[in-house]
């Protein structure tokens, strides 16, 4: 067999996936790896950069490549990961701490808080098309300056996830211009380059040799290495794509690459990708490059929602097996009414991020009586993160932007209780891939891309639409009452969630 096949790695939150797909989006082989997060400390969620990133993706490539598949029948690699996160390396590529990971991360709060007064908030908005908040990477690179000084002095790479896996690779450190949007204040989306306007406020008295090289996701970060070829039964020279985050790349697998195309990826978090014509920047979302040269996108991000449905069945339904568990809750929630007999949950467990970018909002469950069950529960967590679904989607379109067709992915949408209960809450129309393996498939795709294998209309062979799920137009009266409590309820219980979020004196 000749060189005809693609390999896509997605490392994600709660798990790895690998494919092995051939030209025209056949996947012959997939395979997912589960791993964990640290929490080493309030407010920080860190992972192990040698351990899970570079473990896991070895470990995939040993399953895609074994028995009847070798290194000589790939084409071409391509690697996307959590994002944008942070991870400071010594001279020689190895990394001197955990991973720092995006939103969920909301350690670096005094930072936006000093930022902002320094430069104003004006300005970094005007400068950088967003606000800073806890998805910035520029306050994290901060406060390991300030706060891990022994760290910070043997740092000579700043860079992320992705970034990384394409370094253990091709020996190149290069960061596609999606995440480096992330990097703010440093990155100027206008030139799409580097700049030095603001970095003394965030780099203090290094400069911008710190960052890695800037490239789109679909572009060649280099070839595979004799060393790496040596670990990962890769062919040596075996080409590499820049990668990406693992929304963008899921945004990808699912064709979601048009203006008013709208991602929804349902996974450990929700993440909202939004194609656009023209940026609109606010400050409730996020203003990034896309996958291609030129793109723009509009990102968003909730923070707790399969990782929500996940600590649901770690600490309430621990009798099952997990899948058992799963299957309960569903079929249960299923057949209760909407608003789950009067409950509202605010799924903020780990703070949320947009549109209100708020990271010491807390959880919220409101009216409790002794008559409600562990599914009444299950249903309104499930009703929770429909309603930010929604928030989120409505910010979109209250800024100007154009949202034409949505498009679901990622492992909460593979059940269609979750989803239908979405669109009732929403009003939208949701479309459904053929198939939803994840941003390890839009992986593929863009290592086609990098290594001259494909184009990228050959992504209308590779992307079909299965099915839709349609809004129940008889629900729209009490979601919407119900959507107004929602809302309320997050401002009235602010206050009270703010002051407990602070540890006690």
């Amino acid at each position: 067999m000749s060189a005809e096949l693609l390999i896509g790695i997605d490392v994600g939150t709660y798990s790895s996936k690998g494919v092995l797909v051939t030209l025209d989006g056949q996947i012959l082989r997939q395979h997912v790896i589960p791993h964990g997060i640290s929490l080493p400390a309030p407010g920080h969620v860190e992972q192990d950069a040698e351990e899970v990133w570079w473990g896991d993706t070895l470990a995939l490539l040993r399953e895609l490549l074994k028995d009847s598949y070798s290194g000589a029948d790939v084409a071409g690699i391509a690697l996307s990961a959590i994002g944008p996160t942070l991870l400071p390396l010594d001279g020689a590529g190895r990394p001197l701490r955990p991973g720092i990971l995006y939103g969920v991360d909301t350690r670096a709060g005094a930072q936006i808080d000093a930022l902002n007064r320094e430069i104003g908030e004006a300005a970094i908005l005007a400068h950088s098309g967003m606000s800073l908040t806890s998805q910035a990477i520029g306050p994290k690179i901060r406060w390991l300056r300030e706060r891990e000084p022994e760290v910070w002095a043997q740092t000579r790479t700043l860079t992320t996830a992705s970034s990384y896996l394409t370094y253990r690779l091709t020996g190149r450190h290069v960061l596609d211009h999606h995440t480096a949007a992330h990097s703010m204040p440093l990155y100027d989306p206008r030139t799409r380059a580097w700049t030095a306007q603001f970095a003394p406020a965030v780099l203090g008295d290094v400069g911008l040799d710190r960052l890695p090289d800037l490239a789109w996701s679909d572009e060649l970060a280099g070839y595979v290495t004799a060393e790496a070829a040596a670990q990962t039964g890769l062919r040596e020279d075996t080409p590499v794509a820049v990668g990406t985050v693992d929304a963008l790349s899921e945004a990808v697998s699912v064709g979601a690459v048009h203006p008013g195309d709208l991602m929804v990826m349902y996974g450990s978090t929700t993440f909202f990708i939004l194609v656009q014509d023209t940026p609109t920047p606010d400050p409730r979302v996020w203003t990034v490059g896309g996958a291609f040269a030129g793109q723009v996108n509009l990102a968003a991000g909730m923070s707790t929602t399969g990782s929500l449905t996940r600590w649901f069945v770690d600490e309430l339904a621990r009798e099952y097996s997990t899948e058992q568990a799963y299957d309960r809750l569903f079929a249960e929630a299923a057949h209760l009414a909407p608003g789950a007999e009067g409950l509202l949950l605010l799924p903020y467990f780990s703070g949320e991020r947009t549109p209100i970018n708020d990271p010491q909002a807390r959880g919220v469950i409101a009216g409790l009586t002794l008559a409600h069950t562990r599914a009444h529960l299950f249903r309104a967590a499930l009703e929770g993160v429909g309603y930010g679904i929604r928030q989120n989607i409505e910010a979109f379109r209250e800024l100007g932007a154009q949202v034409r067709r949505l498009v679901a992915v990622g492992g909460g949408a593979k059940g269609r209780t979750w989803l239908q209960i979405v669109s009732d809450i929403s009003g939208e129309v949701q479309e459904l891939p053929e198939v939803t393996v994840g941003a390890s498939y839009g992986d593929a795709f863009l290592a086609g891309l990098a290594a001259g294998v494909l184009r990228r209309d050959d992504l209308n062979r590779w992307v079909r639409i299965a099915d839709r799920v349609d809004p129940n137009p008889a629900l729209k009266a009490d979601y919407d009452r119900l959507y107004g409590l929602y809302r309320d309820l997050y401002a009235q219980t602010r206050g009270t969630v703010h002051a407990l979020s602070r540890p006690s004196a």
